[in-house]
């Protein structure tokens, strides 16, 4: 039923616990978004209106009940044919768990948990509500301490049928008080007897009646005497077994009066001046000292009373009153003996005839061991065992976790329906992760070293960051996390560093265009390093930068400083050149290059003319003093002539046009693609022209 929905409200979650009559299931409710209990009737009683009408009327009675001590009921439906009771959920551990694990437990402990069971018998009792199953079972701890009460009015609800179909009333034997054994109507008392026997069994760790079959457990209710709790645990305070000793007394009337005065008897019981009070003592214990000890029988039934009494008068008739009384002393012992011997006798041949129903058969416990523990749960169910739960868990090194490491029962016979407890690892002894994050990485594989991590499970990813280079910037697992250092591998991310990258070429582009290039590279220009000097070179083109060297690499976020040009230094001339070319053959197309060297550069493009006939063109270089310029000229691909041209005005230029080879061109139309004149042609010009107002 996990994962159904009870009326549309109630989420299934997880199967806790369970008996002969219902299951128990934690669950959420998503009305009120709260876990709690539901409690499912087992399918075999849904159909039995009987019982379900009790159930439901005894449920109904026990969610009267508020008590700190006392599991709340919250609801009661049924869906189809499933009947359900919601209670409040409690998040812990059962009485009977806590026993199995650690009793006997301390005297204080043991007071504590009598103490509240008794507060909410008390509460229930004046509701006029008798738990009649109080036992271990039934009894939860919560993890802050807190004892509560559960399956109040339950039992009630069990019919005669389901005594022997079910065996959950069976079950709880152990804890029966002598009028329940006996079947006749039980009250207040009882569970104060049930009480008595849980106080008991916390402070010893043992049952007081243990025997071969439920039918022999409840005789030694009846009839024996139980073996005092200082015998078994000599700690116990006598003022504490004097507790134990008046709630189990066989003798209804002399037990405690209600749980009230057991409880008041509890919460002194560990005060200085009565812990070694004198044990207590009862007014029966008089007449076993004298030999006189009553043989507890079964109530006579009155039909069987009146044949006594008739048989005793016939036999009287036709006699005078002294015939008669010798007759009277042993007629009536004998009638008794002979109806105590019938009983006894149909009393034996119920145990044996019953025996087999009640006693589970003996069942081989398989072994579970390095199986997880699904599988081993799996292999129990199959042998008709159980796996106690919650279970235990520790680590250990060589299981791997959720596989069971031993089992308390192993290679021995035990009875079907018998719990075995599994021992499950969570696998190897774990470290707690250090933070590694912003130390070297040098550092880290030597503190990962020192808990056992060998250099080849550290792995590095490496990436560019802002960081210094060798920083830990993250890790795998993260600080504070378990980790086997024996076999995890760790996986540190590292920093290089800022990416690098080759410094952008600057020169010769305008402010506009640096800062656009910049922006690509993610390099920062401030105002305060760009920087306006005269140079020899294009006014507004950089012509110097830093870093400077080509391809020296820089990082993003560098900064950048650059130099461009305002002007030709104040000393710098600019001398006009008169420049005459001529074609190969007069009338016939050549092309003629020009190239300057000045203080701009050397062998700068000046243009190249397609001239047809002799054409002059001024052109312009920039010198600096105590240096000369020179214009160099090529026709049709062929060096044709070369002129110095000084910064001097006095001194002209040092070469002369050549002389031509004809004078008489085949087309005396020559051809001049351009206009002469300072600033260049069509196609081509003197750079310099630029920065003539220099």
């Amino acid at each position: 039923m996990i994962g159904h929905t009870l009326g549309g409200r109630y989420e299934l979650l997880d199967r806790v616990g369970g008996g002969g009559m219902a299951l128990v299931y934690k669950a959420r409710d998503n009305l009120l978004n709260r876990l709690v209990a539901v409690k499912v009737l087992r399918q075999q009683f849904m159909h039995d209106e009987d019982f379900v009408r009790r159930f439901r009327r005894e449920a109904q009675s026990a969610a009267a009940l508020s008590h700190p001590n006392i599991v709340s009921i919250y609801d009661v439906g049924q869906e189809q044919d499933t009947h359900y009771i919601i209670m409040e959920f409690v998040d812990g551990y059962n009485l009977n768990e806590i026993i199995r694990d650690r009793a006997p437990l301390q005297v204080e402990e043991a007071v504590r948990i009598a103490a509240q069971i008794s507060d909410a018998l008390d509460h229930a009792h004046h509701n006029q509500i008798i738990h009649r199953d109080i036992k271990p079972h039934n009894i939860l701890i919560g993890k802050n301490g807190r004892v509560k009460v559960t399956d109040f009015g339950i039992a009630r609800a069990v019919t005669t049928s389901t005594i022997t179909q079910t065996g959950s009333v069976l079950g709880s034997v152990h804890y029966f008080s002598p009028e329940h054994a006996k079947g006749v109507s039980t009250g207040e008392k009882s569970d104060i007897y049930s009480l008595g026997i849980v106080l008991y069994q916390m402070l010893t760790g043992r049952l007081p009646f243990l025997g071969e079959s439920p039918i022999s457990v409840a005789l030694k209710h009846l009839q024996e005497p139980f073996e005092r709790p200082k015998l078994v645990n000599p700690h116990i305070p006598q003022s504490v077994e004097n507790i134990i000793l008046k709630a189990m007394r066989k003798n209804p009337q002399e037990r405690y009066p209600s749980a009230k005065m057991m409880l008041q008897d509890l919460e002194t019981c560990l005060q200085p001046q009565r812990l070694h009070e004198p044990p207590i003592q009862f007014p029966s214990d008089s007449l076993e000292d004298d030999g006189e000890q009553t043989l507890v029988m079964p109530a006579l039934k009155p039909d069987m009373r009146m044949s006594a009494e008739e048989t005793i008068a016939k036999n009287g008739q036709g006699g005078d009153d002294e015939e008669e009384e010798p007759k009277r002393r042993w007629v009536a012992p004998t009638v008794f003996a002979v109806i105590a011997a019938i009983l006894i006798a149909v009393l034996i041949w119920a145990v044996f005839a019953l025996k087999g129903s009640f006693v589970p058969k003996d069942v081989d416990v398989p072994t579970v061991v390095e199986m997880s523990f699904e599988d081993a749960q799996a292999k129990l169910a199959e042998f008709g065992l159980v796996a106690a739960m919650p279970y235990p868990e520790e680590a250990n090194d060589t299981i791997p976790a959720g596989y069971v490491i031993r089992q308390d029962k192993q290679d021995m016979k035990v009875k079907e329906g018998a719990t075995i407890t599994l021992t499950v690892s969570t696998g190897p002894e774990l470290s707690t992760m250090p933070s590694l994050t912003d130390k070297d990485i040098k550092d880290a594989i030597a503190e990962l070293k020192a808990l056992g991590v060998t250099e080849d499970r550290i792995k590095q990813n490496s990436i560019h960051d802002e960081s210094d280079a060798g920083t830990v910037l993250e890790q795998d697992p993260a600080s504070g996390d378990s980790f086997d250092p024996e076999k995890d591998t760790i996986t540190l991310t590292v920093s290089e560093g800022l990416e690098e990258f080759a410094m952008p070429e600057l020169i010769g582009l305008t402010l506009e265009e640096v800062k656009a290039k910049l922006l690509q590279y993610d390099l920062k220009l401030p105002d305060g390093n760009i920087n306006y000097e005269k140079s020899y070179s294009t006014k507004g083109h950089v012509f110097k930068q830093f870093p400077a060297e080509k391809n020296e690499l820089v990082t993003a976020g560098t900064e950048v400083q650059i130099w461009i040009a305002s002007g030709f230094p104040d000393d710098a001339k600019q001398r006009p050149f008169e420049l005459t070319v001529y074609p190969t053959i007069d009338g016939q197309t050549s092309s003629v290059r020009i190239l300057i060297s000045d203080a701009l550069g050397e062998g700068r493009e000046w243009g190249v003319k397609k001239v047809q006939s002799p054409s002059t063109y001024t052109l312009t270089l920039v010198l600096a003093p105590g240096t000369s310029g020179k214009v160099t000229v090529y026709r049709d691909n062929d060096f044709f002539d070369e002129y110095i041209v000084p910064y001097e005005d006095d001194i002209p230029a040092s070469a002369e046009p050549p002389a031509e080879e004809s004078s008489e061109p085949e087309d005396s139309g020559g051809t001049d693609t351009g206009t002469t004149g300072e600033g260049g042609t069509e196609s081509g010009g003197d750079p310099a022209t630029d920065n003539s107002q220099g």
